[in-house]
Order: C-alpha cells, then structure tokens, then sequence
C-alpha cells in the first residue's frame, strides 16, 4: 500500500492528532536493538524472567524503552556508557565523472544520516562524533572524493 493509499485511510481527526504529535515532538537519537527477549537472554546466559528483572529496572532509571521485538537505548543510558550523543556534519564534494560510483561507496559507510544535496557540494553525511576519524579516513579512500570540510556541532540550539 503506498503511503498515499494509506493517506487516505485516515480520518480527519487521525490526520489531526499525526500533525499535532508532529507538532509537539522533538527529534531524538535513538540506538534501537531488534531482538526477542529469548534471543537477548539465550545471549546473555540468563532466563527470561531474570532477563526481565534487569530490563524492568533499567526502563524504571528512564534507560530503555521497549516494545514487541525492540529495545531503544535512552541518550541518558548513552552519557552513562560513555557514548556521546554529539554529532558531525561532513559536507563531500565530489569530482562529476566519479559521482555515481562514489555515491555508493558512500551508501556502505556506517554514517546515521547521508543526503545527496546540490549546491557547494555534492553530500552531506551526519555522523557520531565518535567515528568521525574512521569515516574521514574511509572516505579519503573513495575515489573521486574532492574535498571534505567537517563541521563539529557543540551546541545544539533548537531541535
């Protein structure tokens, strides 16, 4: 079904409260694991239930959310695992003839976001800032890469 058909599936008042909900909401990063509680405890070498312990406390702490088939780490459990939540912003130019072939080399990179832009450049990659050097390095191996500026984000004014 396309997102059209599913579109017009909704009533007034649904489409209402989606934009409202939009309209309240605040992006966050989320580092989301998709596996049943049996594959987690078989995993861990602990049961079930004792596995269900550990998570009930650590949604108490406000350090997990969970779902059918999901886990989504809480950026409060990230500062406490010594995971920054900052980002990168990596701005590619790309030489023309290279652009196609470069792109999907890009596509293979472990960045959260890649946007194929027009303008200066040719990509726009936001990364963590924690891989920011391996994926610098990467990408300098990708041929037909021009140049690359980085830009560190160190506030965060509105989201």
């Amino acid at each position: 079904m396309s997102e059209r058909e599913e579109l017009t599936k909704l009533t007034a008042k649904q489409l209402e409260l989606l934009q409202r909900l939009y309209k309240m909401s605040k992006m966050v990063r989320v580092y989301t694991v998709f596996k049943s509680q049996d594959e987690l405890a078989r995993e861990l070498g602990v049961t079930r239930q004792a596995l269900n312990i550990h998570l009930r406390r650590l949604k108490e702490l406000n350090l997990i959310r969970t779902g059918r088939g999901f886990i989504d780490l809480t950026e409060k459990a990230l500062k406490i695992l010594g995971i920054s939540t900052s980002i990168a912003i990596i701005l590619v130019k790309i030489k023309p003839e290279f652009r196609e072939t470069a792109y999907k080399r890009l596509r293979e990179l472990p960045v959260e976001k890649l946007y194929r832009v027009t303008g200066k450049v040719d990509a726009v990659m936001i990364v963590s800032q924690e891989k920011l050097k391996d994926i610098l390095d990467m990408i300098s191996k990708i041929e037909g890469v021009d140049e690359t500026t980085t830009l560190t984000v160190f506030e965060v004014l509105k989201e």
